[in-house]
């Protein structure tokens, strides 16, 4: 879990992200709205996940827990302070491999700029 330092709080600052935001969607999963903000020194990262996309909030929880995991192995890497928010739209990133989701995450804040792109090669994650 991310620091509360670096979530979002309250209901105005994801208007603000919605109306002000670029939009980056690799795969029918998920898409990362973001904007670069001067007000912070650091990122606040949120995990939108609808009722619409499962209906229990279990799985809806831990499709939330893994994402906010693979921000914290990521967040060395920001370029500048950003506010990002990553929105689900398919339940099936609760039962993929934790390294396709890794791969798939990593793979939209490098082409939204807001970290460097890794030189491991080309991906190896397989969209459906």
């Amino acid at each position: 879990m991310i620091s509360s330092r670096h979530r979002f709080h309250g209901h105005a600052s994801l208007r603000n992200l919605y109306s002000r935001s670029q939009t980056v969607r690799l795969s029918p999963l998920m898409l990362l709205r973001y904007q670069t903000t001067s007000r912070r020194t650091g990122y606040r990262a949120a995990v939108i996940v609808s009722r619409k996309v499962h209906k229990s909030a279990v799985v809806r929880n831990r499709i939330r827990r893994r994402i906010y995991a693979t921000l914290t192995n990521c967040q060395v890497q920001f370029n500048a302070p950003y506010d990002l928010a990553f929105l689900v739209l398919n339940e099936s990133v609760a039962d993929i491999p934790y390294r396709e989701l890794e791969d798939l995450i990593r793979r939209q804040l490098e082409r939204a700029g807001v970290i460097q792109p890794t030189s491991e090669g080309p991906s190896h994650v397989i969209v459906k």
